[in-house]
C-alpha cells in the first residue's frame, strides 16, 4: 500500500542505502503517466462513447479504466517529489496521493476478480447465472468495492503523511517502529489478506473452472465464442495479476514483518528494502496494462477502436456479442440448449465475458 512506504528511520543498524528508489521512480511514474493518461483517457472514451450496448462486465471495465485514471491524475505530484526529494503541496495532497494508490491497485485487483468471476459465470454456468449477471448487480457490486478501497485510502488520514527531516519535507515516510508495530502492521495483514489474497485465490478457482469447462464440446457451441480466444483471455487476465500484484504484496508482507522485528535479519532487511521500490514500480504500471485486459476481453471493444464512428455496422456487432448475458436473458431462457448447441453459429455469435 502507498501509505507504507518505506520507512527511513529505525532501520539504520543494518548499514542499509536505498536512496536508488527515487531515481527508479521518478522514472517508471513518469513512464506511468504518459502511457496510462492516454490509455485511460482513450478506454474511458470508448466505453462512454463508442459502445452503443453496455452489459456487467462492460461495468467493471469502465470501474476499472476509472480508477486508473485516479491514479494517475496524482503521478505528477510524485515524480516532483522524488526528483526533487522534497514534498512541498502540503500534508492533504499527500494523503491523497497515498490514499490514490491504494484505491488503484487493490481496486484493480477488485474489479479484476470481478471481471474474472463473470467471465466464469457466464461460461461454466451460461443459463443459470442470467439472473445474477445484470447490470443492477454489477453496479451494487462496484459502488461496494469504491466504498472499500476508499475506506482503506481514507485510513491514511490517521497518520502524519509529512515529516521534515535535514531541512527537506518527506510524504510517506519516517514512520516510527511504534506506529508499525500498534497499527501499520495490522492494517497492512488486513489489507494482504481482503485485498490481495482473497481476489488471487477467486482468480485461480475461476480460471481452472472456465479451462475444464472448455473440455467439454458442447461448451463452445452454447457460448458462441472460440477456444483460443478464451485462452488468450485467461493467460493476459492472469499475466497481468501475477506479473503486477503477487511480487509487490509478497514483499510488502516480509516488509512489514521486519518493520515489526517478527522477522529480524540484516539480509532479509536489505532483500526487502531492495525488492519492496522495484515490485512497487511494477505495481504501479498495472494502470498501463489494464487497457490490454479489455483488448482481449471485450470483443465489442475491440471492433470499437477499428469500427469508424458512426457506422452503422457496429451496433449490430456489439447486440450479437452478449446474448446470454442479463440483457438478452429471457431471449435465452426460450432456447432449447440441445438446439443451441447444434446450431450455436445461427444463434449465438460472440459472448462478451
Amino acid at each position: 500500500m502507498a501509505s507504507l512506504v518505506l520507512n527511513e528511520t529505525g532501520m539504520e543498524d543494518c548499514g542499509i542505502d536505498d536512496s536508488f528508489k527515487y531515481n527508479l521512480y521518478g522514472v517508471v511514474y513518469s513512464v506511468a503517466f504518459v502511457l496510462g493518461l492516454i490509455t485511460n483517457c482513450a478506454s474511458l472514451f470508448v466505453f462512454c462513447c463508442r459502445m452503443k450496448m453496455r452489459n456487467e462486465t462492460t461495468l467493471f471495465m469502465t470501474n476499472l479504466a476509472l480508477s486508473d485514471l485516479v491514479f494517475v491524475f496524482t503521478l505528477p505530484f510524485k515524480i516532483f517529489y522524488n526528483v526533487n526529494r522534497h514534498w512541498p503541496f502540503g500534508d492533504r495532497l499527500c494523503k491523497i496521493s497515498g490514499g490514490a494508490f491504494i484505491t488503484n491497485i487493490y481496486g484493480s485487483m477488485l474489479f479484476l476478480t470481478c471481471i474474472s468471476v463473470d467471465r466464469f459465470l457466464a461460461i461454466v454456468y451460461p443459463f443459470r447465472s442470467r439472473t445474477i449477471r445484470t447490470r443492477r448487480n454489477a453496479g451494487i457490486v462496484c459502488a461496494a468495492i469504491w466504498l472499500l478501497i476508499l475506506s482503506g485510502g481514507m485510513s491514511v488520514t490517521f497518520f502524519s503523511s509529512t515529516n521534515k527531516s535535514k531541512g527537506s519535507t518527506t510524504c510517506f515516510e519516517g514512520f516510527s517502529k511504534t506506529t508499525w508495530k500498534t497499527y501499520l502492521s495490522k492494517i497492512t495483514i488486513f489489507i494482504e489478506v481482503v485485498g490481495f489474497l482473497i481476489p488471487f485465490l477467486i482468480n485461480l478457482a475461476c480460471s481452472s473452472m472456465v479451462l475444464r469447462t472448455l473440455r467439454k464440446p458442447a461448451t463452445l457451441c452454447q457460448i458462441g465464442t472460440n477456444k483460443e480466444r478464451v485462452l488468450r483471455m485467461i493467460v493476459v487476465h492472469l499475466a497481468i495479476f501475477i506479473i503486477c500484484f503477487v511480487p509487490y504484496n509478497s514483499v510488502l508482507f516480509v516488509y512489514a514483518m521486519v518493520r515489526t522485528q517478527a522477522l529480524a535479519s540484516c539480509w532479509l532487511e536489505r532483500l526487502a528494502r531492495t525488492l519492496y521500490p522495484i515490485t512497487l514500480c511494477v505495481a504501479t504500471l498495472n494502470c498501463c496494462f489494464d487497457p490490454v485486459v479489455y483488448y482481449f476481453t471485450s470483443e465489442s471493444f475491440k471492433k470499437s477502436l477499428t469500427t469508424a464512428k458512426g457506422q452503422p455496422k457496429q451496433e449490430n456487432v456489439l447486440r450479437s456479442e452478449a446474448p446470454i448475458s442479463s440483457t438478452e436473458a429471457t431471449n435465452v431462457e426460450t432456447l432449447d440448449p440441445h438446439r443451441l448447441a447444434s446450431n450455436g453459429k445461427e444463434q449465438v455469435t460472440e459472448t462478451q465475458f
